[in-house]
């Protein structure tokens, strides 16, 4: 299982290419089961006119109690590195699901101007299978470039999430923008358990 978790990391690495950081919701709205682990990696492709542009998102958390998680992020792009922190809230645990998430991120450019950033996520996810959930997140991201203007990012964001087995997730998810400041993407990643 290790040997194929690595070279499914490094298959992903090898599709990152050249982007604007960008992250990604990839995950229902139930949150880490308490005191577990979750890993994932996923290629997020930004569609954009002209040409499309793929990066490399990463994450990593831990379940604090029942109902509550937090989550490290990070995104490899050309040029750019995306790397930040959120909590997330298991508010409704019913068929379906609502849960609330409020982050801080930061992206490193190569030539300087770092940018500062907060985002709020609300997700509803619903199962349709014994082993298939989707889920839609409405994501706003307030960025703070050093130096610029301010200015926001707003995604709705449906995907999939489909038990392989009691440890794996296979996710898949379609970002839609809905101002002009964000990017339409597409990620198709997987989420290890680590019970």
């Amino acid at each position: 299982m290790k040997k194929t978790m690595a070279a499914l990391a490094a298959c992903a690495l090898m599709l990152a290419g050249s982007a604007r950081a960008q992250d990604a919701l990839m995950g229902s709205a139930e949150t880490i089961n308490q005191d577990n682990f979750k890993f994932s990696g996923y290629p997020i492709i930004l569609l954009q006119e002209g040409e499309n542009e793929t990066g490399l998102g990463l994450r990593a958390g831990y379940g604090f109690s029942r109902g509550f998680d937090i989550e490290a992020k990070l995104g490899f792009f050309s040029g750019v590195t995306y790397y930040g922190v959120d909590a997330e809230w298991w508010l409704h645990r019913r068929d379906p699901d609502f849960s609330f998430a409020l982050g801080v991120h930061r992206a490193s450019f190569d030539g300087g101007g770092d940018q500062f950033g907060l985002d709020t996520t609300g997700l509803v996810s619903k199962k349709v299978g014994r082993k298939l959930e989707i889920y839609g997140g409405l994501r706003i991201a307030w960025e703070f470039p050093d130096p610029g203007d301010s200015y926001r990012r707003i995604n709705l964001i449906p995907g999939i999430e489909y038990k392989v087995s009691d440890d794996i997730d296979f996710l898949a998810e379609f970002g839609l923008k809905l101002n002009d400041e964000a990017a339409n993407h597409f990620a198709v990643g997987l989420a290890y358990y680590i019970r």
